[in-house]
């Protein structure tokens, strides 16, 4: 016989799964937004994602219309149904840097004193990204407070930090998959960013470049974001408005790594929501986009793989995810 807790989650957990049918993608009503969950007080909080299926990718005239450079394009086709079978739970914020400083000072890990960070280079006179010793997650090169993402972590670091979390907890946890990712950055929306296909609205839920970043480095003003969200650097988590999953930050802030082995396009990609562990390995997904990029790469269904399992740069970050 169930019990009142059995049958009051059972409950919650049908009518999270009741789906509608917008665009292509069918999810739970944005209304519905999945329980909380909190494994331990060091642990990043979670939040319940319901099953239900979407169609993953972009369409063939969003990259034009966004502008995306041509050695960009492609990567993000062909657009394919993606069925998510059963919940699973994704971190409501990116992994905070007070998080993984509870994960270092209990294990002792040691993620290395190298990271590319954003200089300016006097004799080229712009700025660019150098690896230089010295920086780390402690010291990413500008200044963060333990409500920031951490950053300067690699693949093999966010790795070692859901193993921990798997020990600690007795449960699951490990780098979501890239579909279940983007189901969860769209929230229900088919739309190019999770409020719409807009950029005006754009500093009220993301971090990115904007007329901030643009006048404190000197960059092109139509690239970039036409308002001001008043961060150079990273931000909070949770600064801005979440989509309708209740989730913060799934596009800007920071890039996040996911579990999927990096493939140039969808050719071939599973159906489901499995990451995909063929293809070049040494080199995985990251989504999102981060507070240096324009418009054009913060969109739900852009994707990369320039990274490295090593590669550690104060644009990347983490989201962890937990099995249900």
């Amino acid at each position: 016989m169930l019990s009142g807790k059995r049958i009051i989650l059972l409950t919650a957990i049908y009518a999270a799964g009741l789906a509608f049918e917008l665009g292509g993608f069918a999810a739970a009503q944005p209304a519905s937004r999945g329980s909380s969950i909190r494994d331990c007080p060091e642990c990043p909080q979670m939040v319940s994602i319901p099953p239900g299926n979407f169609t993953m990718g972009a369409p063939a005239d969003e990259e034009e219309r966004e502008g995306l450079p041509e050695n960009s394009r492609g990567r993000s086709v062909p657009q394919h149904r993606v069925t998510i079978s059963t919940a699973f739970a994704i971190g409501k914020y990116d992994v905070t840097r007070g998080e993984f400083a509870a994960f270092v000072r209990d294990t002792g890990y040691q993620s290395g004193d190298k990271c590319y960070i954003f200089v300016h280079d006097d004799q080229e006179k712009r700025w660019k990204f150098d690896e230089q010793s010295g920086h780390s997650w402690r010291d990413p090169g500008f200044a963060q407070t333990d409500q920031h993402p951490v950053v300067c972590v690699s693949w093999d670091d966010a790795q070692a930090y859901v193993a921990w979390l798997s020990r600690k907890t007795g449960h699951t946890y490990r780098l979501p998959s890239e579909a279940e990712w983007e189901y969860a950055a769209r929230a229900g929306s088919p739309s190019v960013r999770f409020w719409g296909d807009g950029r005006d609205e754009a500093c009220l839920y993301v971090n990115g470049a904007d007329l901030t970043y643009a006048n404190t480095f000197s960059v092109v003003k139509d690239n970039v974001f036409q308002c001001s969200d008043g961060n150079v650097y990273t931000s909070t988590v949770g600064e801005f408005k979440p989509n309708s999953f209740g989730l913060y930050d799934m596009l800007g802030n920071v890039w996040q790594w996911t579990e999927d082995c990096w493939n140039d396009n969808y050719d071939g990609a599973p159906s489901d929501s499995a990451a995909r562990q063929t293809g070049n390995c040494g080199r995985r997904v990251v989504r999102g986009g981060s507070w240096v990029n324009s418009p054009r790469y913060l969109r739900s269904a852009y994707r990369d793989g320039s990274n490295t399992i090593g590669y550690r740069i104060n644009l990347n970050g983490f989201r962890v995810a937990r099995t249900l």
